[in-house]
């Protein structure tokens, strides 16, 4: 198991990509540190009035790029877990594991990292974007990605987003076992169909309701979009059952946004239809284009994870020691973002890619099977 994925690691970068996906994952994970630069502060609130529009849109609207994580999630989900949408999971506690597994132990060396990286910082500032001393309790409920619902607060600006993808993993899995357990695998509409129903639920009920955001069914319209995305774009189907599909996911949708137009759920179904278009397709994985997209695609789960940390140390540098002047401080805001991504790509390599290959190693020994998601 553990030369497998070794091998898998060293041919990464030679295999053709899902190249699209990449480009999307890699754009949303700089806005995202974009947005977090510019809402938390304080370099931002000296150059505001260099870039206000700027800023503004970067601090409120930028955050909604959370959506195509959220949409892409499911669609990968869709792929490994099933990929013709039909009923049934062999192993479903193994399958929660294999997740578990997967985005728990490098959520949980970034958490420490911005447990030790928040205190350093506050040698230099004070600002309300920076937590309290961390307690037991708190670092044990972000390793059971149980923070949110317990209350605690997060120690890093993404902690939710990993919580809430576990939960939606773990939904998606109770679906397709209670599925299989009603019905036989030859019921071939009866996954989309319950999908559907979750996403008309969750945008007509949960997701107007933000005392919901801690909790998977706020945020499994778009999730569940992404599953839809991937049975729709089968490539296996008739044409007028992969517009069926996607008429299924859509037509709730657009139902939604007509009640109340939220922009985050009208991207998520434009991200949607994006990959029904052009999700499943190949890309070379040669060329100085496509090697820097795959390259910051594969890296952004480690950005997501540790830019937070490195942004508060940057900034706490920065409004100290340099002019609090607009230009000087967008110099402070361009360096917390390079910093970011230099340090997800360091994460990702030393941190990320070897606690893998551990879990792949133990889960080889255990007889438990990979799956990639």
């Amino acid at each position: 198991m553990t030369v497998v994925a070794a091998v898998s690691q060293a041919d990464l970068a030679k295999r053709p990509q899902f190249g699209w996906i990449n480009g999307l994952k890699a754009g949303a994970a700089q806005l995202i540190v974009l947005h977090h630069l510019a809402f938390y502060g304080p370099m931002s609130d000296y150059v505001r009035p260099l870039w206000p529009a700027l800023l503004d849109w970067l601090g409120g609207s930028a955050r909604i790029a959370v959506q195509v994580f959220l949409v892409i999630g499911g669609f990968l989900v869709a792929k490994s877990l099933s990929p013709a949408g039909r009923a049934g999971i062999a192993t479903p506690l193994q399958a929660v594991w294999r997740r578990y597994a997967k985005l728990a132990p490098p959520f949980l060396a970034a958490t420490l990292l911005a447990a030790i990286i928040t205190p350093v910082a506050g040698i230099w500032m004070l600002h309300d974007s920076m937590s309290a001393a961390v307690t037991l309790g708190q670092l044990g409920a972000h390793a059971l990605l149980l923070h949110g619902v317990l209350g605690y607060e997060s120690l890093s600006a993404g902690a939710w987003y990993v919580a809430i993808d576990f939960q939606l993993y773990l939904l998606t899995v109770s679906l397709l076992w209670l599925g299989g357990r009603l019905a036989d695998q030859r019921r071939h509409w009866l996954m989309p169909l319950a999908v559907t129903v979750g996403i008309t639920f969750s945008l007509l009920y949960f997701n107007l309701d933000a005392g919901w955001d801690n909790w998977a069914p706020y945020f499994f319209g778009s999730y569940g979009l992404g599953l839809m995305a991937w049975w729709a774009s089968d490539p296996r189907r008739k044409p007028g059952v992969m517009a069926a599909l996607m008429a299924m996911a859509a037509v709730p949708v657009l139902l939604a946004l007509a009640i109340d137009y939220r922009s985050r759920i009208a991207l998520a179904l434009i991200i949607a239809c994006a990959l029904f278009l052009f999700g499943r397709a190949r890309t070379p994985s040669q060329g100085r284009a496509w090697s820097a997209i795959n390259a910051l695609g594969r890296i952004s789960y480690a950005v997501f994870l540790v830019h937070f940390p490195v942004s508060l140390l940057v900034n706490a540098l920065f409004t100290s020691y340099a002019p609090l002047e607009p230009a000087w401080q967008a110099l402070g805001m361009l360096t917390a973002w390079g910093a970011s991504l230099a340090a997800g790509a360091a994460f990702h390599r030393w941190v990320e890619v070897p606690l893998g290959r551990v879990v792949q190693s133990l889960m080889g020994k255990a007889g438990m099977r990979t799956v990639t998601a």
